[in-house]
């Protein structure tokens, strides 16, 4: 007897952004409703960040305009519900990588509307820059040189 599989449609997109350290596993929601997950109801045109909403989340006021900055670049504010989970490197790392990830999801979502923008603004590259390790004999920093003794 051959059984068929059973066959389940996601009602989600599902991404990855990364800079830095830090990774964001994205989900975009193209729904008209509400999401709930984790307990914490999203309405359309909001972001969760690891079960919390965005502006909670970046508490420092600065990091929250770069992200709403780029939605309303993308004609994007409004139209969907993101939810995130980040991990790893600080809260700069996080946003950037958070960025990526959106980005991502935008293009794999309609990529006849978004991925020339995208492109254009350079979110769909990865921004490989990360911190220069330490070198032995350094003292204690990437670059610095040793002293040479006067006398």
């Amino acid at each position: 007897m051959i059984k068929a599989k059973k066959v389940v449609v996601k009602d989600y997109i599902q991404t990855v952004g990364r800079r830095k350290s830090a990774v964001a596993r994205v989900r975009l929601y193209p729904v008209v409703k509400n999401v709930q997950i984790e307990k914490v109801e999203i309405a359309k045109g909001e972001t969760a960040v690891n079960g919390v909403i965005l502006k909670d989340y970046f508490g420092f006021k600065a990091y929250s305009p770069k992200y709403n900055k780029f939605l309303k670049a993308m004609g994007a504010e409004g139209k969907y519900i993101f939810t995130v989970k980040v991990a790893g490197g600080g809260e700069s790392g996080q946003l950037d990588a958070m960025i990526h990830g959106v980005a991502r999801a935008l293009d794999k979502h309609d990529t006849d509307m978004y991925h020339d923008l995208l492109k254009q603004g350079g979110f769909l590259t990865r921004d490989s820059r990360v911190r220069e390790r330490r070198k032995v004999g350094m003292g204690g920093k990437a670059r610095r040189k040793r002293q040479s003794p006067k006398r």
